[in-house]
């Protein structure tokens, strides 16, 4: 059995929250001194003799003497001392044996080594035969027989941490913490329990000055010095409010009063009855006696209906066309229209008080029921201007040929201006004149006269009609719109054709050849014939084409190879080239047609010398010659 007991002159030393004596060691066996000696290999001191136990040294010694001294004040065995690894193990060993057993069997002195003693790691023990070795709490032996390693508790389930609390393992042991903090106004003590933080102790309270501080679980509270009078209890801010007493658990007022709060107090009021709707107090104010509604001169259905009273309540008896209604108790009027549409009027229904009527929409009357709707002629009161139709519910207005309907008010006729229409320029070919409801046409003061379908212009054939002037010794040309009186004499060597003397109508004169006998000189020259002849045309409103005028029929004169070639010409008058003559073939004749090219705009006047050479052999055999009188009108008709 052996027993450490520590000393020091110089009082205790404070190691962390471990308060130990400056380390002076003395070693008891069987209760008797057997010697001491300081630990930092100081002389002897009183005499004693010194004891070695076996191979510890005197660091070994004094690491487990801490551990001795931590178990017995009852602290943790889980060394948190930087003493390094192998003062570490002892002082673990030497605490957590003194927790296990105090005693040792006797004999065993000298037979069993800690810390690392003999071929052992930790824990050495020599039977006589053989050397055991074994581990510290917390340690188990590995398969060599010599080492040990760490048991991690909490894996192997060997832990005593409570709920709320983690395993942490340690080398040799292992700890718990907590999953959550303690929260403010707690802090956490070496037991992992959440102790009260007392603010007012320890005077980390913010309570102002005439505040006295109070603590409480996990906070404090800072109460007022001031006190209140009755009646008033003071908040947390120290303000004295008002105590309603109304609401305490013991009712102030006695049976049949009613408790009502004041300033500081109470007072009690007397309950008056309730009446419900119906009933009032009666005059004493000691019952509920029923209210007459229909009394006068109150009329609760309406004026004109029959009120009768009830305990409590009235009915109403309503005319016909009214109803009563349940929440505003009245008689009210029913709307037919509404309850019945377009089931009691034809066209439109208006509500009455108490009844109703029927109206119709423009252009319907009322029927002789008052309900249906007939259709109004408004033609009988001839409403257009000219011509009416009655339709369903209205009318149309009409209006006659050359008129049309206003638009300002859909009855009136205006007359249409025809000659002022787009295509008024078109309706009559000379001038138009609008009258009421139509138009007329006119022409030229002279030389024309109206067609018989009122439009056109007709030129007047003075030379047929016998209206001219010309002299006896003049031929008149009818040209459009008037006559021209001609005189065409034949020249020397030439006579008229005896054809023009049988037709005095004709608008040609042509003179043929007539030689004197033995006159060479007329017989060589190729002319032949010489022809006047009157042609009248208008001014083209649109010219867009060549206009062909004049047609020269030619008649081959005999030949013996009959190989003879025709060829037109315009010699003379060809103002501007307004004109041309192109050759041609029709129904076996040669034809050269003479044709306007150039727009001419009347009143114009030319003379157009035509020629028809009839060549052989590159020679003019034969020349016909034609003088064209054109005269241009200055109209397009």
């Amino acid at each position: 059995h052996a027993a450490w007991v520590c000393e020091g002159p110089s009082g205790p030393l404070s190691l962390g929250r471990l308060h130990l004596p400056i380390p002076m060691c003395r070693c008891c066996v069987g209760g008797v001194a057997m010697g001491s000696e300081r630990l930092g290999g100081a002389p002897v001191l009183g005499g004693f003799s010194t004891l070695t136990l076996h191979s510890c040294s005197q660091r070994c010694c004094h690491c487990c003497l801490l551990g001795r001294a931590a178990q017995a004040a009852g602290q943790s065995c889980e060394y948190t001392l930087m003493v390094g690894y192998q003062c570490g193990l002892v002082f673990r060993a030497c605490c957590v044996k003194g927790q296990e057993t105090a005693d040792f069997a006797p004999g065993d002195i000298g037979d069993i080594q800690e810390a690392g003693g003999g071929p052992c790691k930790q824990q050495c023990r020599d039977t006589g035969e053989e050397v055991v070795c074994s581990c510290f709490v917390g340690y188990q032996l590995l398969p060599d027989s010599v080492s040990c390693e760490d048991i991690n508790e909490c894996v192997m389930g060997e832990h005593n941490c409570r709920l709320g609390e983690s395993c942490v393992n340690t080398v040799g042991s292992f700890r718990c913490q907590r999953d959550s903090s303690c929260g403010t106004g707690y802090e956490l003590t070496e037991d992992n329990d959440c102790k009260d933080i007392d603010e007012c102790g320890t005077g980390i309270h913010n309570c102002p000055p005439g505040f006295i501080c109070q603590n409480t679980l996990g906070s404090f509270r800072c109460r007022p010095q001031l006190q209140c009078k009755n009646g008033f209890i003071q908040d947390a801010l120290g303000n004295c409010i008002d105590i309603n007493e109304c609401l305490s658990i013991s009712a102030p007022c006695p049976v049949g009063q009613t408790c009502i709060n004041t300033e500081g107090s109470y007072t009690c009021q007397k309950n008056v009855p309730n009446c419900g709707r119906g009933y009032h107090l009666n005059e004493e104010g000691t019952r509920c006696v029923d209210v007459d509604e229909c009394a006068a001169p109150a009329e609760p259905c309406g004026p004109g209906h029959l009120c009768t009273n009830s305990p409590g309540s009235f009915r109403c008896e309503c005319k016909a066309g009214y109803y009563f209604d349940g929440i505003s108790r009245t008689c009210v009027d029913i709307n037919e229209c509404r309850r019945y549409p377009g089931r009691l009027c034809g066209h439109k229904c208006e509500n009455t008080p108490g009844s109703y009527f029927c109206s119709c929409t423009v252009g319907f009357r009322l029927s002789a029921d008052g309900r249906s709707c007939e259709d109004v002629n408004e033609c009988s009161s001839n409403p257009c201007s000219q011509e009416c139709a009655n339709v369903y519910g209205s009318y149309q207005c009409y209006c006659r040929r050359g008129y049309q309907l206003s638009d300002v008010d859909g009855v009136t006729c205006e007359d249409i201006d025809e000659c002022a229409l787009p295509t008024g320029g078109h309706i009559c070919s000379y001038r138009c004149v609008n009258i009421a409801g139509s138009f007329q046409c006119s022409c030229p003061p002279s030389g024309y006269r109206l067609a018989p379908n009122g439009r056109n212009c007709q030129d007047i054939d003075e030379c047929v009609t016998g209206i001219h002037n010309c002299s006896i010794n003049e031929t008149c040309f009818n040209i459009q719109g008037g006559f021209r009186c001609l005189a065409f004499e034949c020249p020397k060597n030439y006579r008229r054709s005896a054809d023009t003397l049988r037709q005095e109508k004709t608008d040609t004169v042509r003179c043929v050849k007539s030689c004197r006998p033995n006159d060479v000189t007329c017989v060589l020259d190729p002319v032949h014939t010489i022809s006047h002849t009157v042609v009248s045309l208008p001014t083209f409103r649109e010219f867009t084409r060549p206009e062909e005028i004049i047609f020269l029929r030619a008649i081959m004169p005999v030949y013996p190879a009959n190989h003879a070639d025709i060829i037109f010409d315009i010699t003379e008058g060809n103002l501007r080239d307004s004109f041309d003559i192109i050759k041609r073939y029709m129904d076996g004749m040669t034809v050269g047609v003479v044709r306007q090219v150039r727009p001419i705009v009347g009143p114009f006047h030319a003379v157009l010398k035509l020629e028809m050479n009839y060549v052989v052999g590159g020679v003019v055999s034969h020349r016909n010659v034609v003088n064209v009188h054109i005269f241009v009108s200055e109209y397009w008709f």
